[in-house]
């Protein structure tokens, strides 16, 4: 069986039968555990609660928890606030929340050793299309209720005005993130905001030129995934090459849906990677690394997850065999000097990706002494 990334991956156990003892499950590496759980706190998608001291018969354990866009869209009224342990964050929008959301997560990041290290907990709800006040104010209301904080993205200057009024009202602290942005934009440009919504009639079609482009290149990307096609390596914007496991496929997939064409090759041991690799701009091609001790980790906790035997992980994540993995590909590396190569160990996606696109662009375009993505509305 082959992985995502194009390297043999170890083989999966049959499952135990109904009247086989269950095996117990094998403890993962403290470190990684808290790696991982400082990046699904930022990216928002756990919350985790602090334990409540209840005297009831009911002795379970605290549990994550999880809100969804429509279970809070849903029904506001749903979340209790006796039932929500720890600190709230409310995150409202008139459109997707894409926004509030983004932003919110990456102030969070800033406190990854209360929120990780010491289980400091922090619930986030984010409510998307709030476009009418009477759904605000409920909103506001239950924030109040939760001792919560409110981020709010509204385009509408009176949803906006009136959010913070009710929130000054309730005692609710407040973060209106798109207000400023907007004045400061009317300021500079010397013309007033539209103040429509996302999907309030009289908007610019969202369905043109740039969104086709976008969908395009998402198709291209995923067909050109884990080496696919190498005859097509000519016409991708930019191609990832490393080993197994060092995020080629999350990482085109994501740069992908900002409207590049986007092609990965796996470099495996005893495998020549395709000659059109060697023949495209060397600009164009970004060569990634990971540190051996992180590579090994991910790559147990991966074979765990597969539930292979001990002898199929060392053939897959075995000290010696990441490192002659590392070493094929730096020689590869160093022999293509005109290929950035970039670490990605312990980096999220996005971080990976904004150093790319930034050396992408430079190389492209020397009129600047600092790098830039540039883009025209």
């Amino acid at each position: 069986m082959m992985n995502q990334q194009g390297h043999p991956e170890p083989d999966s156990e049959p499952p135990p039968s109904p009247s086989s003892p269950r095996t117990p499950k094998k403890k993962v590496s403290s470190k990684l555990n808290r790696w991982s759980m400082g990046r699904a706190l930022r990216s928002g998608a756990v919350k985790i609660d602090r334990p409540t001291h209840r005297t009831d018969n009911n002795n379970d354990a605290p549990s994550r928890q999880v809100t969804t866009n429509e279970e809070a869209d849903r029904k506001t009224s749903a979340i209790d606030s006796d039932d929500v342990a720890g600190k709230s964050i409310y995150m409202l929008s008139d459109g997707t929340g894409w926004t509030a959301e983004h932003s919110v997560n990456a102030a969070l990041g800033q406190f990854e050793d209360p929120l990780v290290n010491r289980g400091f907990p922090v619930n986030t709800h984010l409510f998307s299309w709030v476009e009418d006040e009477e759904k605000l104010l409920e909103i506001i209301k239950q924030a109040a209720k939760q001792k919560a904080m409110c981020f709010y993205t509204l385009a509408n200057p009176s949803m906006s005005k009136s959010a913070k009024e009710a929130c000054d009202q309730l005692g609710v602290l407040s973060v209106d993130i798109l207000g400023p942005i907007i004045q400061g934009i009317a300021s500079h440009l010397g013309v007033s905001p539209s103040g429509l919504t996302r999907g309030a009639a009289g908007r610019l079609k969202t369905l043109n030129d740039a969104y086709f482009k976008r969908i395009e290149a998402i198709e291209f990307t995923i067909k050109q995934d884990d080496g696919t096609l190498p005859e097509n390596l000519g016409k991708a914007d930019i191609i990832l090459v490393g080993v197994s496991r060092t995020g080629k496929t999350p990482l085109s997939t994501y740069i992908a849906q900002k409207g590049y064409k986007v092609a990965n090759v796996p470099f495996v041991m005893g495998v020549e990677p395709p000659k059109t690799l060697f023949e495209v701009e060397p600009r164009r091609v970004f060569g990634l690394k990971i540190q051996l001790v992180v590579l090994q980790a991910i790559r147990r906790t991966r074979a765990k997850t597969l539930g292979v035997d001990k002898v199929g992980e060392n053939r897959y994540s075995g000290f010696d065999l990441v490192r002659k993995e590392l070493d094929f590909a730096s020689k590869i590396y160093a022999k293509n000097p005109g290929w950035a190569v970039i670490d990605v160990t312990n980096k999220a996606i996005e971080e990976t990706a904004a150093v790319i696109l930034r050396l992408y662009h430079d190389g492209s375009d020397s009129s600047t002494s600092v790098p830039c993505i540039s883009k025209r509305f």
